[in-house]
């Protein structure tokens, strides 16, 4: 998983693959890019040679001399052993949307099964059925994105509403921002229980603030039919949060923000598609087992991209939250994990690692021009990430 490597992303689909068919992985963390150690079965190298999938044969002798040297104390290396299929769920409308998710993207191309579930499904309380869920353009404030000055006039946004206020009456809410919370609480619940969170975009950042201003009326009449509490900001409950705290509201409904979380409208002008990257932070493989994982890369600095949330502000992070990617220069976070009860949550900001302003009726990343993302590879991280446990070594 190197440079060397043809097709990172379809990599990440034949280990989903193989622990398909029973076969456990170990997961080379920091080896030469976070390579995977297979048993060998012909089929499994067919299946290499189908996917366009780089890989070497080694005897066991050989196996055995790359997990001695990775044993090494001095080495920053570890095996982590993938022992299970994880069931991964989709948080997505079942209308189209004119824009596209990342995730499924990658998921789709990697040729990873996901299940797509919605606000009915989560709120029927089907979610701790999965490991994984993940979140990308969603607003849980039930301010529709904030694209009501924009694109109140056009067809799919006018469904969008249509549809959640059908969806809110029919699961016995009075507003969509109240059935938005319902949904934001038993996300909660099912990382609190041990499920595992990724989002993305704006569903980060809107989940905290929906959380925090829970029995709080932050919508405009244009979104939920009456005005804001004018005293929304003082009201907000900061230890709702998972990421962020002392967060201001962005309230006028015409500009496309939430929040001073997200970074979009406040990086240098300066900064720009041909100098905006960030750094993936280095973490002790044999101790920080799961950063570690997420941040495996053959790439450490990698391409920034836009997004709805583009990137949050460090000095509204939670001290206790784990920075695992950063623009330093710019002072904003990228890439950002935590602990919530026995459960992990992690979040992306940008809305597509290969585009990086992608508009609203902008054409679908074609990922087979893409194999080798660095970074689609830290979305599909976290998809192996609740298959994995520590391999015990033999004394």
């Amino acid at each position: 998983m190197d440079k060397t490597q043809s097709n990172h992303l379809k990599s990440y689909g034949l280990a989903f693959w193989v622990l398909q068919q029973g076969v456990e992985i170990d997961w080379l963390l920091n080896y030469r890019g976070g390579s995977y150690l297979i048993p060998y079965h012909e089929v499994i190298e067919n299946e290499c040679v189908v996917r366009n999938i780089k890989y070497e044969v080694i005897s066991d002798v050989q196996a055995s001399s790359i997990k001695q040297q990775i044993a090494e104390p001095d080495v920053n290396m570890e095996v982590m052993q993938l022992h299970k299929v994880p069931k991964i769920a989709v948080y997505s409308p079942k209308n189209k949307q004119p824009w596209d998710d990342a995730v499924t993207l990658a998921l789709t191309y990697a040729e990873i099964p996901y299940d797509i579930v919605y606000d009915e499904e989560v709120i029927s309380g089907l979610l701790p059925t999965y490991d994984w869920l993940h979140l990308h353009h969603e607003d849980f404030t039930g301010q529709y994105g904030k694209f009501w000055a924009a694109y109140r006039a056009f067809p799919w946004y006018q469904e969008d509403v249509r549809l959640s206020e059908e969806m809110a009456s029919k699961l016995g809410f009075d507003k969509v921002s109240d059935l938005k919370l319902a949904v934001a609480k038993k996300i909660q619940e099912f990382v609190l229980g041990g499920g595992y969170l990724f989002a993305m975009c704006s569903a980060a950042d809107s989940y905290d603030v929906a959380m925090a201003a829970d029995h709080i009326d932050i919508c405009d009449v244009m979104f939920d039919g009456d005005p804001m509490d004018p005293a929304a900001q003082s009201k907000l409950n900061y230890n709702n949060c998972v990421a962020f705290r002392d967060f201001t509201l962005v309230t006028n409904p015409a500009e496309y923000e939430i929040s001073n979380i997200d970074v979009t409208r406040s990086r240098p002008r300066s900064l720009n598609q041909s100098n905006d990257y960030f750094s993936l932070f280095d973490f002790s493989a044999k101790w920080d087992h799961i950063p570690t994982m997420l941040t495996q890369n053959h790439e450490k600095i990698v391409k920034g991209f836009m997004g709805q949330t583009t990137a949050f502000n460090k000095n509204l992070i939670k001290p206790n939250v784990l920075i695992l990617g950063e623009n330093k220069a710019a002072n904003e976070a990228r890439l950002i994990h935590g602990e919530y009860g026995k459960g992990f949550w992690t979040f992306y900001g940008g809305h597509d690692p290969e585009d990086y302003q992608h508009r609203i009726g902008d054409p679908k990343t074609d990922l087979n021009l893409y194999p080798n993302s660095p970074g689609y590879r830290l979305i599909l991280n976290n998809i192996l990430f609740p298959a994995a446990k520590k391999k015990e070594r033999k004394t």
